[in-house]
């Protein structure tokens, strides 16, 4: 990338900590941690670094492995040290400490006592894996000795649910840390990044999912099939690897799980459906993947927004890239490697339409949730869809009070994100009829039309991918 884009909330965050450090904190304790998580290949790594260069201080930055022991994780930890620019660094040569005790002792005395200081524990997961007991040692040495330090411990990682569960009550770290979640770049980033129209970008950003390493291969003003056209040529390409690399990270055993999550990838969402593609998984199995799947953040579980619960459940993969690469790229990587890209890229091009009519609605969902003060009804506390066990009706756009199950419905809207066809007046006849279907919804219930070409009738509020590039995301 030509250069450091977006990330602003999240550097202000880090900065905003680092304020507190300055300030000396509490009772001679101004030291402070933060736990990051996000999803893998989103710039968690390449935040914190533009982080430490920007604020010029004596740094650690210690990266684990998957395939690290426990005592090999030690051995590249002391080595970090010895190699970092902390003023106590010199010292570390010829260390070995045999215990995290023992290296997170070495650590305290290696910081600075007079300036602040940045100590980052990358890919952490990896290291509470290797070690059951590092959770509990890093909050006692935190307690009793990294925070009487002006420090800042930013502990990363990219299992969702492990660093979400590290502050939860009961844990050893509970209470101890801030946390900060990195989500990938949005559409407005990537629009700056590509030089793209609103259209184009929307479409861009299905693709990338907004990870930095993809958009970065990205020629600037390339549409969609240009970027595709030169993917499948290239088997090292970033946006084939990243999806490859992060199955292999989240799921190196649970070879069910993979089949599950290919099931949802392929365009199945209810359980039935995706059981029998998964290859007549018997139901419990199926139930212990979709609970993991949903446990690791990777799928996300859907229920129907209206004023009555609801049991038709609907499973999506959530991350934008992983579900491209799902649809389109893993099942035919070994075509790629034999130099027929020219076959998955046909593929992508015949369904590519339906795809995206499809890939593009909890996108925009999200957008209008996010839009300036005006955007949507007032009163409006969730964006959601709906869908009966036939899809008689389903419905694209239900915004209300709150989800799942509202005392309000705020509006009603439909998505036509087709190419040279407007949202019109048959369109329009479709969502009036919807609208009287929807539990909680009548006549006077606003409807909104968020489409790619534009909006011919009058009656809907009218959404286009210019507006929606102006959400607050």
């Amino acid at each position: 990338m030509d250069a450091f884009i977006g990330r602003d909330r999240e550097l202000a965050a880090l900065n905003r900590m680092l304020g507190r450090i300055e300030s000396g904190g509490r009772a001679g304790r101004p030291g402070r941690a933060m736990l990051i998580r996000g999803r893998r290949r989103v710039g968690k790594s390449r935040l914190v670094e533009e982080f430490i260069e920007r604020a010029g201080l004596p740094h650690v930055f210690f990266t684990a492995s998957a395939q690290s022991t426990h005592q090999l994780d030690l051995s590249l930890f002391t080595e970090a040290m010895a190699t970092s620019t902390l003023p106590g660094a010199p010292g570390m040569q010829g260390q070995t400490p045999r215990t995290w005790d023992a290296a997170l002792h070495l650590l305290a005395g290696a910081l600075p006592a007079d300036r602040p200081s940045v100590v980052v524990l990358d890919d952490m997961p990896y290291l509470i894996r290797n070690d059951s007991g590092f959770e509990g040692t890093l909050q006692k040495l935190f307690d009793r000795e990294l925070s009487r330090k002006p420090v800042l411990l930013l502990c990363v990682g990219s299992d969702l649910a492990m660093m979400e569960a590290l502050n939860e009550y009961g844990r050893p770290f509970h209470q101890r840390a801030t946390e900060m979640v990195v989500p990938p770049l949005n559409p407005t980033d990537v629009a700056i990044l590509l030089h793209l129209p609103p259209a184009e970008t929307f479409d861009a950003f299905l693709v990338s999912g907004g990870l930095p390493l993809v958009l970065d291969e990205w020629p600037r003003g390339a549409s969609v099939l240009d970027y595709l056209g030169g993917v499948v040529e290239d088997p090292t390409s970033a946006l084939l690897v990243s999806g490859e690399r992060a199955l292999a990270a989240e799921f190196p055993a649970e070879a069910q799980a993979r089949q599950v999550l290919g099931a949802i990838g392929s365009g199945e969402r209810t359980h039935t459906l995706i059981g029998r593609r998964a290859g007549g998984l018997p139901h419990a199995s199926l139930a212990r993947a979709l609970q993991l799947l949903t446990a690791k953040r990777v799928v996300d579980a859907v229920m129907p927004l209206s004023v009555r619960p609801s049991r038709e459940t609907r499973y999506y993969v959530a991350d934008p890239h992983l579900r491209f690469w799902l649809a389109f790229l893993g099942p035919y990587l070994s075509e790629i490697e034999r130099g027929r890209g020219d076959l998955t890229l046909a593929r992508i091009k015949r369904s590519w339409t339906a795809w995206r009519g499809r890939a593009i609605e909890p996108v925009v969902r999200e957008a209008l949730f996010r839009l300036p003060d005006g955007g949507l009804p007032e009163g409006t506390g969730a964006v959601g869809g709906y869908w009966t066990r036939t899809n008689n009706p389903e419905i694209d756009i239900v915004a209300a009070d709150r989800a799942p199950i509202a005392k309000r419905i705020t509006a009603v809207g439909s998505i036509k994100w087709l190419e040279n066809r407007p949202f019109d007046a048959r369109d329009l006849a479709e969502l009036i009829s919807h609208r009287s279907q929807l539990p909680g919804a009548d006549d006077a219930t606003p409807l909104i039309a968020v489409a790619r070409s534009g909006v011919s009738v009058d009656g809907v509020r009218a959404v286009g991918p210019e507006e929606l590039l102006s959400a607050r995301w």
